[in-house]
């Protein structure tokens, strides 16, 4: 298989984009699914679709197709990897949170990190690698647990790095065995206090 720039036609690709219901990807999905053996011929053709419309680039060597409708949480997972989506959204998601949040937040053991793009806030928190964890793939992006989502939003609120009425959340969704197991990997006196007033 020796794959060239030429051999692929927009059309082409777009039939292969629709086929693989790709609707985001980065440059190893399209490495991937494109067959380009050198990097520098994937680039150009990448280019070509961008040129034609195919493709917007979001951030640097990550890509929307433009035929195909993505949601923000999918788009929050592609701006900034590793991470998923968690605090007010999840909590929103889950039905916990009333109100749906303007901002798109998720959860990072990068370095915390905003990103605008197309009008609309993500904002990406830093959490240490070690409690990185309790996520799940839903559809095409990854979200906390209902358990997970409230144990990070106590864990920040417990390190006075933000704050919501935690009295207006709707707890049954939560599963309190779960969370239980879970608060044992945080070792975080503050959150097993917190978790103690709020949840019981």
């Amino acid at each position: 298989m020796i794959p060239i720039m030429e051999t692929i036609s927009k059309q082409k690709a777009i039939q292969i984009l629709i086929q693989k219901n790709i609707s985001l990807l980065d440059i190893g999905t399209a490495q991937k699914i494109f067959s380009f053996q050198k990097e520098n011929s994937l680039y150009k053709f990448l280019q070509r679709l961008e040129r034609a419309d195919i493709l917007k680039r979001i951030v640097k060597g990550k890509y929307l197709f433009s035929f195909k409708k993505t949601n923000d949480y999918e788009l929050a997972n592609l701006l900034l990897t590793p991470s998923y989506i968690s605090l007010e959204s999840a909590l929103s998601f889950y039905g916990i949170l009333a109100q749906f949040p303007y901002t798109i937040t998720s959860v990072t053991p990068a370095k915390t990190k905003k990103i605008v793009y197309n009008e609309k806030e993500f904002e990406f928190a830093h959490l240490k690698r070690e409690y990185f964890f309790g996520f799940v793939k839903k559809d095409n992006f990854l979200i906390a647990l209902p358990e997970k989502a409230l144990l990070d939003e106590l864990y920040f609120i417990s390190k006075g790095l933000t704050s919501i009425s935690l009295d207006e959340l709707n707890l049954s969704p939560i599963n309190k065995n779960k969370l239980k197991k879970m608060i044992k990997y945080y070792k975080f006196l503050p959150l097993e206090n917190m978790v103690k007033k709020y949840v019981k």
